[in-house]
């Protein structure tokens, strides 16, 4: 009998997948641990639902969770403004404006933002007054700085600032996964500096942007309950001035945990939502550098070189 023949008659073999023994265990001990916790978390009746039910809606939590989405909002639009900045400095090719940028970076990455939080709202006992004019002139303007530094403002200040440190190394991280050769091939066809950061570079980075940025947004909607050190009232320092009367301390903070989780969801579902619009053409481009990938991103834009 020929090889060729013996090839064709001799039976197939079935692929037989292995088994998996104790994988079965983990997920029969997972279920199990998680029937367990369920069951102490509702039949606790020192969980108190009702009362956390009872608070859920109430005016001075909705007012707290409002003020905490207000926080989450401004403090990342003036960390993204900062961070843009420092990101652009950071790869600038001015040394004085790279050295500048890493201090920023260094200095409020390196500090706690609790203790930046503390800091500014204690502004007055370093200055006072705050003037603004040109210098050895009389000033323009003059006001007392507790009555400029609220406790709203300190907590944009220290939120802001020291989210514009964390977001300056993402863009930069962003900005330098573009190959040089599609900054090159824009100089090459006469855009400039600033036309292909914008129609080329930024669209690109923005796949390396966007899931860290989310995270942040997620991790600042939870820094917020620091500003409760400040009395301002977001969600944490409304439920702490609820318990603080009625010494109902865990249920109050079940409420306010339960908004922050719903919060979070609602942030992290459109967090994959961007991810997916930014990722579209990832394949088509991938393979695609240097003046053709950079013409493929602008028709893919819809712009014109």
């Amino acid at each position: 009998m020929s090889i060729t023949e013996r090839t064709t008659t001799s039976p197939v073999a079935e692929f037989v997948p292995r088994r998996h023994p104790w994988r079965i265990v983990g997920i029969v001990v997972v279920l199990l641990a998680a029937l367990a916790l369920a069951a102490v978390v509702v039949l606790n009746p020192r969980f108190q639902w009702n009362v956390v039910f009872h608070y859920l809606f109430d005016p001075r939590i909705l007012s707290g969770l409002w003020m905490t989405i207000f926080l989450t909002f401004i403090a990342m639009v003036v960390g993204l403004v900062i961070g843009v900045v420092i990101a652009v400095m950071r790869v600038s090719a001015s040394r004085t404006l790279r050295w500048s940028s890493g201090f920023y970076i260094w200095f409020f990455r390196g500090t706690p933002v609790l203790v930046q939080l503390v800091f500014w709202y204690n502004l007055g006992y370093l200055f006072p007054d705050i003037s603004i004019g040109i210098p050895f002139a009389d000033p323009w303007f003059t006001a007392r700085t507790n009555d400029l530094i609220t406790p709203l403002l300190a907590a944009i200040l220290g939120l802001g600032l020291n989210e514009g440190a964390y977001l300056a190394e993402i863009i930069r991280a962003g900005i330098l996964s573009v190959s040089s050769g599609q900054r090159e091939a824009a100089t090459s066809i006469g855009m400039t500096r600033a036309q292909s950061f914008r129609r080329i570079v930024l669209p690109q980075a923005m796949r390396v942007i966007i899931p860290p940025t989310g995270n942040e947004t997620i991790g600042m909607l939870k820094s917020t309950s620091l500003v409760s050190v400040i009395a301002l009232s977001d969600l944490m320092y409304s439920a702490q001035s609820i318990y603080s009367r009625t010494f109902e301390v865990i249920p109050l903070l079940l409420t306010a945990s339960v908004w922050y989780l719903v919060l979070t969801s609602i942030l992290s579902f459109g967090q994959s939502k961007i991810e997916d619009h930014f990722g579209r053409g990832v394949t088509a481009e991938a393979g695609l550098s240097g003046r053709n990938g950079m013409l493929h991103m602008l028709r893919r834009t819809g712009r014109k070189a």
